[in-house]
């Protein structure tokens, strides 16, 4: 049995993808993953996955997606498999219409409220075209798979599908070793916060975490990842008077971005309710905190205010602004009974948000799909 799956981001840093990937291949499948070539990042090496990237004459824009989408169309035609996983919107037209040609099993699987994402309502033309894409699939989609509660009851609602909701958990971490945090310029006395990011753009809480780290002294804070304000950010930092204390890391692999997470003391999650996408996430870097041992700082959006309730695993702050975001790091860095007491609530969390856990219910899922054991 072949299984294709198909995404537009580069393949090196999209763990949701690689973990369906890891699960079919354990399953006897013969898998491979499809995405876009940005040069950025070295060749993907999972046991017993094929990687494949497609390579556009476009970095952004309207053009790469009707290029990509092309050539994945192309590509899929001509290629032998049994069972096809789009994720996100941005594949699931190719995908669709090659496995509705072929008579193929189609899986979407959405990683967001795609057509809900900040700033897509404003571009008009933009949203209506995916929104009219969307319209025009979804009600046909019979097997899909989405990451949160309430984003599986948005699609519910609109579309009368039934979205399997299957977690963005982390991998299990206890065979990595952590950096050592003198290397971030952290002594013992000191709090290390990490904030993790593929996409810093406004509205992460980026912004207001810099203008924090000028409020604050004995706290030094490491931002890891990409993004639309990465520049900006650097300047704040700057011009705050606490750059000293403030690391910026490119964008790596999950595996190296964990080893530095898991030598930091908390963790920050700071999305703000700018649109419908945002409102209802379930952050990666959360899952990631919980995996590297360390509690979480968070913005009380519905969905992560609740699981961080639930485990009683880091604070919710009341709003996303530099003083509420002080005021949580500085309990923090002054009660260190708080901070180990949070620490033991987040092993307890992770006995339960684990990709063990998490794995069971997609192994199901494509049995149900499928019918192959």
């Amino acid at each position: 049995m072949k299984a294709v799956i198909a995404v537009i981001s580069d393949l090196s840093t999209d763990m949701r993808v690689q973990k369906h990937a890891m699960l079919l291949a354990e399953s006897g499948w013969e898998v491979t993953l499809t995405g876009r070539e940005t040069g950025n990042y070295p060749p993907l090496m999972l046991e017993g996955v094929k990687s494949a990237r497609i390579r556009v004459p476009f970095r952004k824009g309207p053009g790469m997606y009707v290029f990509f989408n092309f050539f994945l169309f192309w590509r899929l035609l001509f290629r032998r498999f049994d069972l096809c996983i789009a994720c996100d919107l941005d594949t699931l037209v190719p995908c669709y219409l090659v496995t509705k040609l072929s008579g193929r099993l189609l899986v979407y699987d959405s990683h967001e409220y795609f057509t809900g994402q900040q700033g897509l309502a404003e571009r008009k033309i933009k949203h209506g075209i995916w929104k009219w894409t969307e319209k025009r699939i979804l009600p046909r989609i019979s097997y899909m798979m989405t990451v949160s509660d309430s984003i599986a009851d948005l699609y519910r609602n609109q579309y009368g599908v039934s979205p399997v909701v299957i977690r963005n958990v982390a991998l299990p971490v206890i065979h990595m070793k952590p950096r050592n945090r003198n290397e971030l310029g952290a002594s013992d006395e000191e709090l290390l916060v990490v904030f993790q990011g593929s996409g810093i753009n406004e509205g992460r809480g980026a912004l207001e975490l810099v203008e924090a780290m000028a409020l604050l002294e004995r706290i030094r804070l490491v931002i890891i990842g990409s993004g639309d304000i990465i520049v900006s950010l650097r300047s704040s930092a700057n011009e705050s008077g606490a750059g000293d204390r403030i690391m910026f890391l490119p964008r790596m692999p999950w595996d190296e971005m964990m080893r530095y997470t898991m030598c930091c003391d908390a963790g920050l999650s700071l999305d703000e309710d700018t649109c419908v996408n945002q409102r209802y996430s379930l952050p990666n870097k959360l899952f990631d905190y919980i995996a590297a041992g360390i509690p979480a700082v968070v913005s009380p959006l519905p969905e992560v205010a609740a699981l961080i309730g639930k485990y009683g695993c880091g604070l919710v702050i009341r709003e996303v602004t530099p003083e509420a975001i002080a005021e949580a790091l500085e309990k923090l860095r002054d009660d260190r009974r708080l901070l180990l007491s949070l620490r033991e609530k987040v092993s307890e969390a992770r006995q339960v948000l684990n990709w063990e856990k998490e794995k069971a219910i997609e192994q199901e899922f494509f049995r149900s799909v499928t019918g192959v054991e």
